[in-house]
């Protein structure tokens, strides 16, 4: 009788482990990948800022490295991250009493283009921006390491999510 539990309760852990799947808590799955590459992100907005470009294409290339067990490589990549800036602009959100601004905001767009070379249906050119309210009394290169930070932490996974995590 025990060995009958014991044969029973084995099947029922091997049928549930090989009925899940793969799955990971990125929820990206079987990539059917190994490679990645991120190629520079050109600044091609109307207003260019210094380095924002190469700070972008680092923090893509991080995210992906941290969230999955690709391994990034210069050419040939499995998957493709390419594209460029196209936003990066400054406006007023909301009015004081003296009809001067109270609330600035600081948008970033980009347009990707992301290749899978074993899937090509999940290849797509898309645009994605974020933004980074501040106060109209600060100066942006005040608050622009935590402005960078935040819309760039929001662009990079919706780009993940829209690339791998299928969300």
């Amino acid at each position: 009788m025990k060995k009958i539990k014991i044969i029973i309760a084995t099947l029922i852990v091997a049928i549930t482990i090989t009925s899940c799947g793969v799955y990971n808590f990125t929820g990206t799955g079987d990539l059917n990948a190994k490679t990645y590459q991120v190629n520079f992100f050109q600044n091609n907005a109307p207003i260019i800022e210094p380095g924002l470009d190469r700070d972008f294409t680092l923090a893509l290339q991080d995210l992906i490295l941290n969230q999955t067990s690709l391994d990034l490589v210069r050419a040939n990549g499995d998957l493709v991250y390419e594209g460029e800036i196209v936003e990066y602009r400054v406006s007023p959100m909301s009015a004081t009493a003296n009809n001067t601004a109270a609330q600035n905001r600081l948008t970033i767009g980009v347009q990707v283009r992301f290749t899978h070379k074993n899937r090509p249906e999940d290849d797509f050119d898309q645009r994605f921006s974020f933004f980074y309210d501040y106060p109209a009394t600060t100066q942006l290169i005040n608050v622009q390491d935590a402005a960078y930070q935040e819309i760039f932490e929001r662009l990079t996974q919706d780009i993940f999510n829209a690339s791998l995590a299928k969300w």
